[in-house]
């Protein structure tokens, strides 16, 4: 074989994936929007719009405020098992991020000042005051960051395995396939190419990795999130937000401004590490932090009462 003809198989063998996934990616159909929860059908979907994007949200239950804010990746669908129990005490407001569940997805940066500013519109929006906003993961670090500005219609905030630490790749800790996957993303062409091939089976292993036990996923949430990911642009909006993650770590600098209660939240197998962990106490001024035996990343569905009563004894404190 001479030297051009081994440059052009080269070739081939390079762009070939790259073209199969994009093929692969056009015959994707997009799912339903769903018109009811699978699992408090009751519970009506509601819409609302922040800087011009629609943003799928839930209100349900009597009392004080309460606003739950999901992890990277999810929707508001994670906090299922927590729901029910939290509205018997609140009126609980849960919401999809844009690029999330069924939420728009619009053509810009995934860095948390988005977030920020989209919580942050939500509250005004739906004039929602005297709020105690409680979120997982990134929807952790998005209420200390609004803390931070000092916004008046947050009097409290639950931080639940805070994603603020190893410069975003908490995520790439869960297992193997979730370090290969987004090792692979955050190169270029080659991120997109893997993220194209995306599939079922892939998708559930990187889940895993996020909860103590397998048993913590209900199966339709697991279906409903491949569904969601298979929306038209969703892939790219989630590489986007993968390639900015390391500005989460970067919320540390905020913290010290912080002057409202404050809870920190960690599942013992949490992603994080002690020192990270300690890190994010000693940066907030007051705060309180609780550990979760048996608990993972995921924390409402690892350990949906205790989360309950965490945040309900938070709340009235």
């Amino acid at each position: 074989m001479d030297a051009a003809t081994l440059v052009a198989l080269i070739v081939v063998l390079a762009v070939a994936p790259v073209v199969i996934s994009m093929m692969v990616e056009a015959l994707r159909k997009p799912p339903e929007t769903p018109q009811s929860l699978y699992w408090a059908p009751t519970i009506p979907i509601q819409y609302t719009s922040v800087d011009g994007m629609r943003i799928r949200y839930i209100k349900t239950g009597q009392g004080p405020n309460l606003v739950l804010l999901h992890t990277l990746r999810t929707e508001l669908d994670i906090f299922q098992k927590v729901i029910p129990d939290l509205a018997r005490e609140f009126t609980v407001y849960a919401l999809d991020y844009p690029g999330h569940g069924f939420s728009d997805i619009p053509r810009t940066d995934y860095r948390p000042e988005l977030f920020v500013r989209v919580v942050e519109g939500f509250l005004a929006g739906l004039k929602i005051d005297e709020a105690t906003l409680a979120g997982v993961s990134i929807g952790g670090v998005i209420p200390l960051m609004v803390a931070a500005k000092h916004n008046t219609r947050v009097r409290k905030v639950v931080a639940i395995n805070p994603y603020d630490y190893g410069k975003g790749g908490g995520i790439s800790r869960g297992n193997f396939v979730a370090w290969l996957i987004f090792t692979l993303a955050k190169i270029p062409v080659l991120g997109e190419t893997v993220m194209r091939f995306r599939n079922r089976i892939v998708e559930r292993l990187i889940i895993q990795g996020g909860v103590a036990t397998p048993e913590a996923l209900p199966g339709k949430f697991l279906e409903q999130l491949f569904a969601e990911g298979e929306r038209k642009h969703h892939y790219r909006g989630f590489l986007n937000l993968i390639r900015n993650a390391h500005h989460w770590e970067e919320a540390h600098q905020r913290y010290g401004q912080i002057t409202i209660p404050v809870l920190l939240v960690y599942g013992e197998r949490d992603w994080s590490r002690v020192e990270e962990r300690d890190r994010t106490a000693r940066g907030v001024p007051g705060a309180r932090m609780e550990t979760v035996a048996n608990g993972g990343h995921f924390l409402s569905l690892d350990q949906p009462q205790r989360v309950v009563a965490l945040i309900k004894e938070f709340a009235a404190a």
